[in-house]
């Protein structure tokens, strides 16, 4: 339970290497801030009675199970664990344990820091909950703050990273992993959170696998963390984050919508987060009813070209000028450019040459692409060349994010449109507005659903950590029920693992979750695509709804792929 606060104006503890302290003032929250503070959600039932942790079966892995146990030989195996009535095994000896953000943010992040404190105060008193500050940096640098029911809280069932904040750093190098172990030997530490995504969690996977081969007494697990949904398995359903990001651009999307009807002139191209998988432009597709929506996935697995997309999108405007309606809403996942063929090989010919060589201004690097490669490259929009040979992120992908999709595409149907005017089997007047909806989705009040959820999830870690588990990540289903009837436990990281080539090498990585073509939310829309494309069904969701202090609100993704029936 959050403890009353006697005062306003609340110091954060920090250690010595760390800058001046930071003061936060609670007297300067809203009305709404205040109420959303002032609540514990609620626990499944399972983690407010006596419990034991069980294990199940051996596992393997995602893919390249021979790799990954040469990789991972202290950890691959492990069974996964759930909670089950019974007399608790766990002892209530006090824990020292740190807690990290890697990557970027998603809505809930604070509230699985509290559900960590919250078990360490309730199940194991007397324990230190340190947090570091700036994300992995924070771990190699020694850089933290004392975790205290003061510091933690102003941040409870509130938005952002902000009590101890992010980065994208990882730790993978020898001095790297050196600099970690000194620093869980330093502070004492029993275990150690990552709440990340799937390059975070691989990361969290290979300190288990270290620390565990040097026999320190140092455990680690992860924490489920995307708004991407591009982290799951069956024990995992949904990564948190992607319920509040896809409801944030879901009120988005439908104001665009709105203003589209009320313009009458404008077709609106929605590029929206999801570097690798298509589940949030589904998933807000499913609430919003757009004209058109581009699923990477079918991409790929239709062989499309660039061309067939914006011939795609140009038919369903034609159809729409013969109907009376000169606008719509078209929406898109910022990594489509990587999921067509034949940007996908043009991509990985650039990722290998801008890992060995330089790209020089003359353009003599040009040579190394294969030709049908090199004529793509050339063919397509300048701005658009040089989005495509940035400087990689820090896991050596093209940088989607930066790649303004959007704007290629109203370009190449535009072209395509006056081609198609030309021949006098178009006679409309195309006006495209571009949209990028990303970071104002990412750090946003947790919904009820994100807010339950993540409390839950560092609930379970702490139970976990205590259990002596390590490498796993904690994981919470039966998510369309109440919270009550919840599931907890924890699943080994090496059964979602995988290898993938990158920076030129190969690396063990955990296997994104794409949309399932044959899975339920996606044959949905399928089924509902075609009357969108010329009818404007469109829906308003309305700024998202915090009824009842928490109640159990939840994503249409998650509801059809786990056979939940409701009115859609």
């Amino acid at each position: 339970m959050s403890p009353a606060i006697a005062t306003n104006v609340l110091p954060v503890t920090q250690n010595v290497e760390s800058p001046s302290p930071i003061l936060l003032h609670c007297n300067d929250y809203g009305e709404f801030q205040s109420n959303r503070l002032n609540h514990t959600p609620p626990l499944p039932s399972i983690l407010k009675t006596p419990f034991q942790v069980v294990d199940g079966p051996p596992t393997t892995a995602a893919g390249n199970p021979n790799e990954i146990a040469n990789l991972f030989p202290n950890l691959y195996g492990q069974p996964s664990v759930s909670l089950v009535p019974g007399h608790s095994e766990v002892k209530g000896q006090s824990l020292k344990v740190g807690v990290v953000f890697s990557g970027g943010q998603a809505p809930g992040g604070h509230n699985v820091i509290t559900g960590i404190f919250d078990y360490l105060q309730e199940r194991a008193r007397g324990s230190t909950l340190y947090g570091f500050k700036g994300g992995p940096a924070g771990i190699m640098s020694c850089k933290y703050v004392k975790l205290t029911a003061g510091v933690i809280h102003p941040y409870r069932n509130q938005g952002g990273f902000h009590m101890i904040c992010s980065s994208r750093d990882k730790i993978e190098t020898p001095e790297q992993l050196k600099q970690a172990e000194e620093t869980v030997m330093k502070l004492d530490l029993d275990g150690l959170v990552i709440i990340g995504g799937d390059d975070s969690n691989t990361n969290a996977c290979v300190l288990a696998e270290n620390f565990r081969s040097k026999n320190m007494k140092t455990r680690v697990i992860g924490c489920p963390k995307t708004i991407d949904g591009d982290l799951k398995c069956k024990e995992v359903p949904i990564s948190f984050g992607f319920d509040t990001a896809c409801k944030i651009y879901s009120e988005m999307i439908g104001n665009v919508m709105t203003d589209a009807r009320s313009t009458g002139k404008y077709y609106h191209f929605i590029r929206l987060m999801g570097r690798a998988a298509s589940h949030i432009t589904l998933e807000c597709a499913l609430q919003t009813h757009p004209n058109i929506a581009i699923i990477g996935e079918e991409v790929a697995a239709k062989k499309l070209t660039m061309k067939n997309v914006t011939n795609y999108i140009a038919d369903i405007i034609c159809q729409r000028m013969e109907l009376g309606f000169n606008y719509g809403v078209i929406i898109l996942p910022e990594g489509l450019i990587d999921f067509i063929p034949e940007v996908k090989q043009l991509i990985a010919e650039l990722n290998e040459i801008l890992a060995h060589d330089v790209v020089d201004e003359g353009g003599m690097w040009k040579g190394k692409l294969r030709s049908q490669s090199r004529d793509l490259f050339e063919f397509l929009p300048r701005p658009i060349q040089e989005q495509l040979l940035l400087e990689r992120d820090p896991h050596g992908n093209v940088q989607v994010a930066k790649i303004e999709t959007e704007k290629m595409l109203i370009q190449m149907v535009e072209t395509e449109l006056d081609q198609r005017k030309q021949r006098g089997s178009y006679k409309g007047e195309f006006q495209g507005k571009p949209h990028f909806f990303g970071y104002e989705g990412r750090c946003g009040f947790p919904t009820n659903f994100d807010a339950n959820y993540c409390y839950a999830l560092g609930y379970v870690t702490g139970v976990l950590l205590h259990s002596g588990k390590t490498g796993l990540i904690s994981s919470v289903s039966n998510l369309t029920a109440p919270v009550d009837e919840w599931s907890v436990g924890g699943t080994p990281l090496t059964s979602l693992m995988d290898v993938e080539r990158r920076h030129g090498k190969f690396k063990p990585v955990i296997k994104k979750a794409m949309v399932d073509l044959e899975g339920a939310p996606m044959k949905k829309f399928a089924s509902l695509r075609d009357d969108w494309a010329l009818n404007n069904r469109y829906l308003s969701t309305g700024p998202i709804q915090f009824a009842g202090p928490f109640a159990n609100d939840i994503n249409h993704t998650i509801m059809l792929e786990l056979g939940a029936q409701f009115h859609f």
